[in-house]
């Protein structure tokens, strides 16, 4: 609180400097009036907050918005610093938490795992947050960088102790929050792909490409004698992920490698740089190793004054080549030249090499002391990062595909018209293809524009794997998997330029690793059956193990759940991982053994399969982890997750000791026939209502996008993708990712728990024994089964964040205001069903009584968020009122306009996971 309180102050004193008293007072007055409705439920507090705030001016209005906005943003620092302050006084008092490394150490030394087992398990292991772009992303990077800067001056109020040092660092705060206040909060331009880059690399700088290596530092500290491969790494999509998003060519791809490597590089040479200035050893005083003595020897830098300092010389000739690395792969230059850039390096294992013989020498003259500042975090991040710096996963729609190989196959006179061909069909023609070494491409061909620009996607990813590297790009991810076919399109895809070589009835090999992505209940439904028929396929099995084998498959939380509701997404999920493991099993049964890799596509919120990622992990299904796991990290969750270096480093440790105790500790034991059978009745009972409401309600997309912003974010410059696959007002055509976002600004939160107060009322039925008995198994489930109490704790945050009355508001938006409170009736009345489940289930009354902590949060940050809810509501009844050709001429539109998506901001900052 003393932080919020600090931070607090000084935006005060700033919006006074900058806006004036008046303003300074007018803010100040909005919020005693939203603490004393929100916190004292003083009613006559109430009115006059509303009556204030429908009284504002345009001006006001945006001035207002701004001031909460930030505050929530400045709110979120403190909250932030204040987390790491308690591990760190948990850490000196001995008390190891939940989700930290030590934590899960001491948990698998308890059980009796011998380290050399969590070695072996970190040695096979695969864990990587893919980092992706979608339009919720409402940070602009100037605000994220000074946040960051914010964020370093709070921490270092932790370590002064003179009033002069806490009144010099509250003047650069003061600093820093005018220039936050003077900074433009939104894009007046629409993002762009490598706007979107931009702000994903700005994550390495501050925090991958230094606590990644810190990491791996305290696991060799805590298991002494092992070494670990680069088990944990970073994905991408940014630059990659094509479905829906016409804006990523071949061209962005190219770019977005290049970027990438950069960064990488860049990093490198800073770190030889200063690695040189504190490597002046003399050799007249230390005995250097005859390796050394080579490399200094093979240097280009001839300077006298260097000629004793062998280990100064050796790192300026590698600062040469790496140099002319830099400008090999990316054509940029390095910022320092000792000597000329020369002689790049071919492979990071190359550098590797070099920085191992410095290592060497280090100890052979007792200068250990010298190697873990610097040298061993810089050997740790090229492993990690190579030139590449991270993964870029590629990924388009089936339909794509499908439309490619089609023209492809008619051009070449092969199928006059692939799309009508049967399902069996297109596989035996597809198979039959990929036995043939030939091409498909007709020299002098005519192809369209899409084509053309799907097989330069194609081309421009064998340029890159040859450029930065094998780990640069390993998957090729297909939307909307449906059918056997659409991934062995894909490989066919892959043939047609060199990716896949060999016949599949030969000895095939393919550089990348084909990726389904089922998403919605029906896809989810038939993922194992499609897999089982496609490694039932001759010549498959042996494909995938000659490439590595190594099987992805991903899993789409978001569309699920808007597709059959929280409940029934959660649990098809846990269906299907159940049975690709059992398929995989069989596989190795068979001696085709692949190792099995999910791939998580949660979004931030519950109502994308968002929440805590430590029970996530140890909730899912028994076998399904073993390792190997991959998840998504977007859009705004990106900044609260790793925007700090300490609480990213947090979230990294997070992953690492989630999976090593949900594979070594073995904490989701199949669960019992009576619970499997509960959850699949509540599912088909939750899935009903949810459908029922939301795709059958007559009217059910009028009133959504009405009653949300859904409108106002389609405008808002914060994607480089369109809000919906088509131009039309369904919602099985939005994408999900708006569709939550939209929920969350309302404070509906509505894909976060509808449908599950109807599935628990009817699975408990009307008659009293009945009844009894089935809530006890209710009772049971929770206290026994990770999946359910994940799921409920879920639920109770998302409802303890979820406010009807604040909801009540939007409702008014609705023209038929008939149509509006029948909807809105529905909607409280199966809240009302969810509490109530929910506090029969637990015994708990009150919301996040587990999580006192969080519950607090949420309690000071509420009187500060609801200001802007009320402003959003009422700026959009001012803006929806004029005609969208009227608005251009009338200027006061434009700062209306600008006040939406102020608040849009401010509420997703207030919010978190759940905005």
């Amino acid at each position: 609180m003393h932080d919020i309180r600090l931070l607090g102050r000084i935006l005060g004193e700033v919006i006074r400097e900058q806006e004036g008293r008046d303003a300074y007072e007018l803010v100040e007055r909005i919020r005693k009036l939203s603490v004393a409705f929100r916190l004292k439920r003083d009613t006559q507090a109430g009115k006059s907050f509303d009556k204030l705030l429908k009284s504002l001016s345009g001006e006001q209005t945006v001035s207002v918005i701004r001031a909460f906005s930030y505050f929530s943003h400045l709110a979120n620092i403190a909250e932030d610093r204040h987390h790491v302050r308690r591990r760190e006084i948990h850490e000196r008092a001995g008390s190891l938490q939940p989700g930290s490394l030590a934590y899960a150490l001491e948990r698998l030394h308890e059980a009796g795992v011998r380290p050399a087992e969590v070695a072996k398990t970190l040695q096979h292991g695969f864990i990587s947050p893919v980092l992706t772009a979608h339009p919720t992303e409402v940070q602009r990077k100037s605000i994220l960088d000074a946040e960051r800067a914010i964020a370093e001056l709070v921490g270092q109020r932790d370590t002064l102790h003179t009033e002069r040092e806490l009144r010099d660092n509250e003047t650069l705060m003061r600093a820093r929050i005018t220039q936050l206040w003077q900074t433009r909060m939104l894009r007046y331009s629409k993002l762009t792909v490598a706007d979107e880059i931009e702000n994903a690399l700005s994550y390495y700088h501050a925090t991958f490409l230094r606590q990644i290596p810190k990491l791996y530092a305290e696991l060799e500290e805590a298991l002494p004698g092992h070494e670990f491969k680069s088990f944990l790494r970073m994905g991408h999509w940014i630059g990659g992920d094509r479905d829906g998003n016409p804006n990523v060519t071949a061209v962005t791809l190219r770019h977005a490698m290049k970027r990438q490597g950069e960064v990488a590089l860049r990093h490198y040479l800073t770190e030889l740089h200063e690695l040189g200035a504190e490597l002046s050893i003399s050799a007249r005083l230390a005995s250097i190793s005859p390796e050394l003595q080579l490399l200094a020897e093979r240097s280009p830098d001839r300077n006298e004054h260097r000629m004793d300092e062998p280990y100064r010389r050796a790192l300026t000739g590698m600062y040469a080549r790496l140099a002319a690395t830099l400008h090999e792969l990316t054509g940029t230059e390095a910022l320092r030249h000792a000597v000329a850039p020369q002689d790049p390096y071919l492979s990071p294992e190359e550098l590797l090499a070099d920085l191992r013989i410095i290592e060497s020498s280090l100890r052979s003259h007792h200068a250990e002391a010298l190697i873990a500042p610097r040298l061993k975090p810089l050997m740790r991040a090229i492993q990690v990062f190579g030139f590449h710096l991270a993964t870029l996963d590629l990924r388009q729609s089936s339909d794509q595909h499908e439309a490619v190989v089609a023209e492809l196959l008619k051009a070449a006179r092969i199928q006059a018209d692939y799309s009508a061909l049967s399902e069996a069909e297109r596989r035996g023609l597809l198979l039959s293809l990929l036995q043939d070494a030939r091409p498909l491409r007709v020299i002098g061909a005519v192809y369209s524009e899409r084509a053309q620009g799907e097989l330069a996607i194609f081309e421009a990813a064998r340029e890159v794997l040859q450029r930065f590297g094998r780990e640069a790009l390993r998957h090729y991810i297909i939307s909307h998997t449906e059918s056997v076919s659409d991934l062995l399109e894909v490989m066919l895809l892959l043939k047609e330029v060199g990716l896949l070589r060999g016949t599949l009835d030969g000895e095939a090999i393919s550089d990348l690793i084909v990726v389904p992505l089922f998403e919605t209940i029906g896809d989810l439904r038939e993922a194992p059956g499609i897999m089982r028929e496609f490694y039932a396929l001759p010549g498959i099995a042996a494909l995938v193990q000659r490439s590595g084998g190594e099987q992805d498959i991903m899993l789409g939380y978001s569309d699920s759940n808007k597709d059959g509701g929280v409940f029934t997404s959660s649990w098809e999920l846990y269906r299907a991982e159940i049975a690709l493991v059992e398929l995989f099993e069989a596989l190795k049964a068979q001696h085709q053994p692949v190792t099995l890799r999910l791939f998580h596509g949660r979004g931030g919120t519950v109502g994308r399969g968002g929440g805590p990622s430590y029970q996530a992990i140890l909730a899912q299904p028994p076998g399904t982890v073993n390792g190997q796991i991959r998840l998504t990290e977007q859009g705004e969750v990106i900044a609260s997750k790793y925007a700090n270096p300490e609480i990213g480093r947090r979230n990294l440790e997070t992953l690492v000791a989630a999976t090593l105790e949900a594979t070594l500790l073995h904490p989701t034991k199949s669960a019992p026939r009576s619970f499997l059978e509960a959850a699949q009745a509540l599912s088909d009972a939750s899935f009903k209502a949810y459908r029922g409401l939301v795709y059958d309600t007559p009217g059910f997309a009028e009133y959504f996008f009405a009653s949300t912003p859904i409108r106002e974010i389609a405008e808002l410059n914060i994607g480089s993708r369109p809000a919906s696959r088509k131009a039309t007002r369904a919602i099985e055509d939005l994408r999900a990712i708006p569709w939550g976002f939209s929920w969350g600004q309302s404070r509906i939160a509505l894909p976060g728990w509808c449908g599950f107060g109807s599935g628990v009322e009817a699975f408990l039925g009307k008659e009293p024994a009945q009844r009894a008995q089935n809530l006890t198994l209710l009772k049971r489930m929770v206290k026994q089964w990770p999946f359910f109490r994940t799921l409920l704790s879920n639920l109770d945050m998302v409802l303890a964040k979820t406010d009807l009355d604040i909801a009540a508001r939007y409702v008014e938006l609705v023209e038929n205001k008939r149509l509006g409170k029948k909807i809105f009736e529905a909607v409280k009345a199966e809240f009302q069903r969810t509490q109530e489940a929910l506090a029969l289930i637990t015994g708990e009354h009150k919301r996040l009584a587990a999580n006192p902590a969080l519950a607090r949060s949420i309690e000071h940050r509420f009187p500060y968020i609801d200001p802007l809810n009320h402003l959003q509501v009422e700026l959009m009844r001012r803006y929806r009122a004029v005609a969208p050709e009227q608005r251009a001429e009338d200027p006061s539109m434009e700062r209306v306009q600008r006040g939406i998506h102020l608040s849009i901001n401010g509420i997703a900052a207030g919010l978190r996971n759940t905005g």
